[in-house]
């Protein structure tokens, strides 16, 4: 390892840290607990640096762990074997933007906020928000996703190429800039998700979109959550273009009133839609919405399209986490997340919240509920074993029930280290074929080690 430093420091001076503070703040991402220091953190300005440390630690058999913006849930940047944590902080340029392709190329470390104020001048944006202000290296490493993916997809969709560094320090591209190929084996789609364990995402090419003529936001509540989500398949079954269809239980809508004091509003199931286009079409989106609304009993319909008065509807969503941390103070939050066939989510929702209830936790739903996915905040007193201990349990049930109701164990959050376990039951056999691309691409283990992919 002290070789390894010593010659990182030699290509890189001072952008090659040993100090303390420094390697605390990349040992750990959001979520839950997963601390692991790496034992030295590097700062690369562009490819040819990245390659090098990857040579480098290759030849040493050093861990290497990537590191975008440390907004990760599942313990993805925890150096968990030490090593080098290689930040991407000052890789952070706009390479390119073409209006006419509706399409861009960044470097890893630049941040979805600061890609679409730039775009914003050239009419563009980009569609993608999972909440935190993540890097879109990160973004594509655990192929993220959010609330607008009911329209216009997640990282998946959203990527088109990428730039790559391997293990032994080789440069790839992949995909390009054509809307379509079959040209040889996917490799961009091996690489959107894998969670730094095949290689280092340097240069991301993105899918951009035209910025709507209108934009209008709709809030109803509904008697029970098999209502609500039957508005939405029944919207979904015709079509209805929607850009946002967020759903609250009444737990969540609880705290989001007391925190923000919505007294307009009673704690039952409740969504939040958005609507995207011209004048004319939005109008129409929203006619029709509200008639669906009114055939599954849905009451306290109201839509707005000025900016400040979409943020007033929605303030609940918007302040979900924040509420759920404000009603349990001195708690930690566990997120978690799944994601299940929409035609199940009614009776995986409620399956979760008898869950919820028997554990005696505070655990408020949210969820994404165009493509079937919900969050959990599960609220847990960390220096209390049985506490945390229900509160990790009902994590894994989330992730087991919705596998067994045809769903993922994760829609959004990818498997890191809290959910290696489940992969396992999710995709059987499958996790052997995965394990063989992860030797083939990195016989030593360098990359990212102990996430995802660990040995069985």
């Amino acid at each position: 390892m002290e070789t390894v430093i010593a010659a990182l420091r030699a290509r890189l001076g001072e952008r090659l840290s040993t100090a303390r503070a420094l390697r605390e703040h990349h040992s750990h991402g959001e979520g839950l607990p997963a601390i692991g220091l790496p034992d030295a953190v590097a700062f690369p300005n562009d490819n040819e640096e990245v390659a090098a440390i990857l040579a480098l630690c290759h030849a040493a058999h050093v861990p290497v762990v990537p590191f975008g913006a440390g907004t990760s849930l599942e313990g993805h940047v925890a150096a968990v074997r030490g090593g080098i944590s290689v930040s991407m902080t000052n890789m952070d340029r706009i390479l390119a933007v073409s209006p006419e392709a509706l399409d861009c190329r960044v470097q890893a470390g630049v941040t979805r906020k600061r890609l679409n104020e730039e775009l914003r001048g050239h009419g563009l944006f980009f569609p993608v928000d999972p909440g935190a202000d993540a890097s879109l290296g990160g973004m594509a490493a655990t192929r993220a996703s959010g609330t607008a993916a009911v329209r216009y997809g997640t990282m998946r969709e959203a990527v088109l190429g990428l730039t790559v560094v391997m293990p032994d320090g080789r440069i790839v591209t992949t995909g390009g800039r054509a809307r379509k190929s079959a040209a040889g084996l996917d490799l961009t789609r091996l690489f959107v998700g894998s969670e730094g364990t095949l290689g280092l995402i340097t240069e991301i090419q993105l899918r951009l979109h035209g910025l709507p003529e209108v934009v209008s936001a709709a809030v109803c509540q509904f008697p029970d959550t098999q209502a609500a989500i039957a508005t939405v398949i029944a919207a979904l079954q015709i079509g209805l273009p929607l850009a946002r269809v967020e759903y609250l239980n009444p737990s969540q809508m609880r705290v989001c009133i007391a925190y923000a004091k919505l007294n307009e509003y009673a704690p039952r199931p409740t969504l939040f839609l958005e609507f995207h286009g011209s004048a004319a079409a939005v109008a129409e989106q929203v006619e029709t919405m509200q008639a669906l609304c009114d055939e599954n009993a849905g009451s306290a319909f109201a839509f707005a399209e000025r900016a400040e008065d979409r943020s007033r509807l929605w303030k609940a969503r918007h302040d979900a986490y924040h509420a759920c941390m404000a009603a349990a103070p001195g708690r930690k939050n566990m997120s978690t997340d799944a994601c299940v066939p929409i035609s199940e989510l009614a009776a995986c929702i409620a399956e979760t919240e008898a869950d919820i209830a028997a554990t005696g936790l505070l655990a408020p739903l949210v969820g994404h509920v165009g493509d079937g996915n919900f969050h959990l905040g599960i609220m847990f007193d960390e220096n209390d074993p049985d506490e945390t201990a229900r509160a990790d349990g009902l994590a894994m049930r989330v992730g087991e029930r919705a596998i067994r109701f045809g769903g993922t164990c994760t829609g959004e959050h990818g498997i890191g280290l809290h959910k290696r376990g489940l992969l396992a039951l999710e995709h059987g056999a499958g996790v052997e074929v995965m394990r063989a691309v992860k030797q083939a691409l990195d016989p030593h283990g360098i990359m990212n080690p102990g996430k995802m992919l660990a040995p069985g």
